[in-house]
């Protein structure tokens, strides 16, 4: 029970990921509240209405779990909010298309990671994950999409690669308060995609499988917990080898 009674907040906590996110830390003795523009507010089960991109809805869902709680001890920035064109291919991709996925997603951790902060440095105790990406680190393989046409977004890489360095500058900020940020990069993870896509990643990355859900919960609440109590500003790469070739 490494997070015994942790207060923890995950953004996204409905999704692919967050569910698994979610269900760790719970296993680990957190408190945790699912943040989700997909759920009912009901703090007795965990789960808060909040719109990431929205700020009057962050505010509004972090004075409730404060009011319910009186601390927020963890923050997991996992939402993925991203508009119906997402992944168009670069030289199809509308420019003011560009600034809303880059407002959406960088600018809304921003807006998420600085109200939580206020508490936490108040507290002078707390711990950030950012969830990344290995696209944010290394450059795309496009080769993976070309038996069917596909792509991977431009602005996810530009996000992705914002959002590690921002976290070394939140690290570097708040690490006299006591207050620790690390982002985690996740390879690809398995979601049903493209049998071609799937074949040809599993042939590449060393362990020869795309990651699953599991492969990534476990390491995020380590980072949350006092087991990490002298890793900030860190990117922990959770790739089955993909980035060391």
């Amino acid at each position: 029970m490494i997070l015994n009674d942790e207060v923890i907040i995950v953004t996204g906590g409905s999704g692919l990921v967050g569910k698994e996110l979610v269900a760790d830390l719970k296993r680990k003795g957190a408190k945790v509240i699912n943040a989700d523009i997909n759920v009912e507010t009901n703090l007795q089960a965990g789960t808060i209405q909040m719109d990431i991109t929205n700020d009057q809805s962050v505010q509004a869902g972090i004075d409730q779990i404060l009011t319910k709680y009186g601390q927020i001890d963890g923050l997991v920035n996992n939402a993925y909010p991203r508009t119906k064109d997402w992944g168009t291919k670069f030289e199809n991709i509308d420019p003011e298309s560009w600034r809303i996925n880059v407002d959406m997603q960088l600018n809304s951790y921003f807006v998420c990671c600085q109200k939580v902060l206020k508490i936490m440095a108040a507290q002078n105790k707390g711990s950030i994950v950012n969830i990344a990406s290995i696209y944010g680190i290394v450059g795309n393989d496009f080769t993976l999409y070309e038996e069917y046409g596909g792509t991977s977004p431009a602005a996810y890489s530009a996000i992705k690669g914002g959002l590690i360095n921002f976290t070394r500058y939140l690290a570097s900020y708040y690490g006299h308060k006591g207050i620790r940020v690390n982002c985690l990069s996740p390879g690809g993870i398995f979601d049903h995609q493209h049998p071609s896509f799937v074949s040809r990643y599993e042939a590449k990355v060393p362990m020869r499988r795309l990651g699953n859900p599991d492969d990534i919960a476990p390491v995020v609440s380590f980072l949350l917990s006092s087991e990490a109590k002298y890793i900030t500003g860190q990117n922990i790469v959770v790739d089955g080898g993909w980035t060391i070739i």
